[in-house]
């Protein structure tokens, strides 16, 4: 038997709306909504049966799900985003900024290759520094 990170699942008041935001922001696409969750894959991932293979090379897809509270401390776990060497970091954070997302104090110390950003329902995230792997 082997386990594999299969999602990641965000509490959020409005989890449709978290789902299509980030399904726009990573440019995957939701494949269930509905009133206990919705869910967003990659691309390359097909909401079909696969191969054990297949299975395990897929990423994990996020699951959004409905909790009536709003978020009230800062997360213990987060996503880290990152740009390739060839993209313009810089350019992406505006458009994630645009989209809703804002700039959050964490305790930065200003040095950092990362930038804290909060996506319109106030999880933090980061943008890492651009990478080549």
């Amino acid at each position: 038997m082997a386990l594999r990170w299969y999602t990641t699942v965000i509490d959020c008041r409005d989890h449709s709306a978290q789902a299509q935001w980030w399904a726009e922001v990573l440019d995957w696409r939701m494949i269930v909504d509905e009133e206990e969750g919705a869910v967003v894959i990659p691309p390359w991932l097909e909401a079909e049966p696969m191969t054990v293979q297949e299975w395990d090379r897929g990423n994990p897809g996020l699951v959004f799900v409905p909790v009536p509270e709003d978020k009230a401390v800062k997360n213990r776990l987060h996503i880290d985003l990152a740009t390739h060497v060839d993209d313009d970091r810089d350019a992406e954070i505006a458009r994630l900024e645009r989209m809703g997302a804002h700039r959050v104090d964490v305790r930065q110390s200003g040095d950092e290759a990362w930038t804290v950003l909060a996506d319109p329902e106030g999880n933090e995230f980061c943008v890492l520094a651009s990478r080549e792997y």
